[in-house]
């Protein structure tokens, strides 16, 4: 498998992953793998402030943590992949340390386990 085309491929999609959770959330400064879901501002506080803001404020609060929390994760697998290519780690299983098949790979190269154990994948520490 040719690693610099994979490497920038994963490159690519690590600006779109980025440009995605910096329109719903921004970077925790003391842990760069860590983003928080940001929030609408409005004046939800004054007397003048209309009731059903409140409630549309925190519902986008909550579906941007949801997309927070998917993109996050897509965001730090991608990290993670980049740092492997650099390190001559890529395309090992991290369950049972076999290769990963190249057709996983090319659906999803930032895959961190082959096609048996992609089940436990979400299990595997961040």
């Amino acid at each position: 498998m040719n690693t610099e085309h994979v490497k920038q491929r994963l490159q690519s999609e690590l600006v779109v992953v980025e440009t995605e959770l910096k329109s719903v959330g921004v970077q925790n400064p003391k842990n760069p793998a860590d983003w928080e879901a940001t929030e609408r501002q409005m004046d939800v506080m004054s007397a003048a402030a209309d009731p059903n803001e409140a409630a549309d404020k925190q519902e986008e609060y909550v579906e941007n943590r949801a997309i927070v929390d998917q993109l996050e994760i897509r965001y730090n697998n991608i990290k993670r992949a980049l740092k492997k290519i650099e390190n001559g780690s890529y395309g090992v299983c991290e369950v049972s340390g076999h290769p990963i098949e190249e057709d996983r790979l090319l659906a999803n190269p930032a895959a961190r386990t082959c096609k048996q154990h992609m089940n436990e994948e979400k299990n595997l520490p961040s």
